[in-house]
């Protein structure tokens, strides 16, 4: 079976409408979105590098603090660094406590007294303060936890400590402070965004404050991977409640010479959120597409049916003209030049046809032979 031409030109005219059409506007969706999920990485970056950087600021403020007392504390005069470790605990509620112990561990002066004569040998910020400063990250209360007032839920806190110097380098003892995690949480939550899940996360992929679902938890996914080797990057990934997200790690939570907690700060939000409108934007651009299409396809089809009717006029006359039928005369078909041409050839054809056929040299009437 042979195709006509109606339908071989105008699959072919579609052909050659719509793929060039659908593989650029393929590209340019892809394009779009993947422009779309930079511009939402960078947007998420911001207001994480605003809350690192925030955060990162508030705790330097507690780290001078300690490394200002680390410098004018007298080991020589327990009471003297007593009384200023008491003032500083009264009228900076943030501070729990703060200490100095010897080379050993041995407490010698601390805020209200407590944990004096008493052994941190074996605590991080001890052991970490004598080598230079340290800052040790959230833990409950263990030796402070029967000492401070009652509260509603066990205490938890963070570190800063550092050693305490004499001139000639000599490690004289240990300063450090405890400082209460309720506000660490408290100042974190404030930085919450709408449509914005700030996540922070500790080195091991804990994380330590974020949704309440998640908190206490260790994710496995690439994001909290890249916060615990503190590696920036920006994902799309899917999280354990199979919900999709986009996410941007800042690895680290630092500010100026503040010794490192190992905290980064994830920040994500849902990527159909984020995604919606530049997916709307895609939708209407198929839509147009699709509809521009339609009316191209169509004015191919009428374009089609206006080359080939004139041809299957000609082609009707030829077959009457062959059978022997000269009673009709071909259509005179004007729309472009071929079918012009051939309408007056087959016109042409017909005359000679029913002329009266006279062989060549036949003698004329009333010729003499000689």
């Amino acid at each position: 079976m042979r195709w006509g031409l109606k339908p071989i030109v105008f699959l072919c005219g579609a052909v050659l409408l719509l793929v060039p059409a659908i593989v650029a506007g393929t590209m340019f969706t892809n394009a779009m979105q993947q422009r779309a999920e930079a511009a939402n990485s960078a947007r998420l970056r911001l207001p994480g590098e605003m809350v690192a950087d925030q955060l990162g600021q508030r705790m330097h403020q507690l780290w001078l603090d300690v490394e200002a007392l680390g410098q004018i504390a007298s080991l020589d005069n327990s009471e003297e660094a007593r009384r200023q470790f008491t003032f500083l605990t009264r009228v900076d509620h943030r501070v729990s406590w703060v200490g100095v112990a010897d080379p050993e561990g041995k407490v010698i002066a601390a805020s209200n007294g407590m944990l004096e004569g008493a052994s941190v040998a074996e605590r991080p910020w001890f052991r970490r303060g004598l080598n230079g400063p340290a800052a040790t990250d959230v833990h409950e209360a263990v030796l402070l936890e029967k000492l401070l007032p009652a509260a509603p839920e066990p205490r938890r806190f963070v570190d800063f400590s550092a050693p305490i110097k004499a001139p000639d380098g000599a490690v004289l003892g240990v300063i450090g402070a405890h400082f209460d995690w309720n506000w660490v949480r408290e100042s974190f939550q404030s930085f919450k965004g709408p449509g914005l899940d700030v996540l922070l996360v500790s080195r091991d992929q804990t994380v330590l404050l974020g949704p309440g679902d998640l908190q206490g938890t260790k994710l496995a996914v690439g994001s909290a991977i890249a916060a615990g080797q503190a590696v920036s990057t920006s994902l799309r990934e899917q999280w354990p409640d199979g919900r999709e997200y986009m996410t941007a790690v800042i690895p680290a939570v630092r500010y100026k010479d503040m010794p490192s907690f190992g905290w980064s700060v994830i920040v994500r939000a849902e990527s159909n959120t984020v995604l919606d409108p530049t997916r709307a934007i895609s939708h209407a651009f198929w839509m147009l597409l699709g509809g521009g299409l339609l009316v191209a396809l169509g004015l191919l089809f009428l374009l089609v049916s206006w080359i080939t009717k004139p041809l299957h006029r000609l082609i009707a006359t030829g077959e009457r003209l062959a059978s022997g039928r000269m009673d009709e005369p071909p259509h005179d078909e004007t729309r472009y030049r071929e079918v012009a041409r051939l309408s007056a050839l087959l016109v042409r054809l017909q005359t000679h046809s029913v002329r009266p056929y006279q062989p060549a040299g036949k003698a004329r009437k009333g010729s003499v032979s000689s």
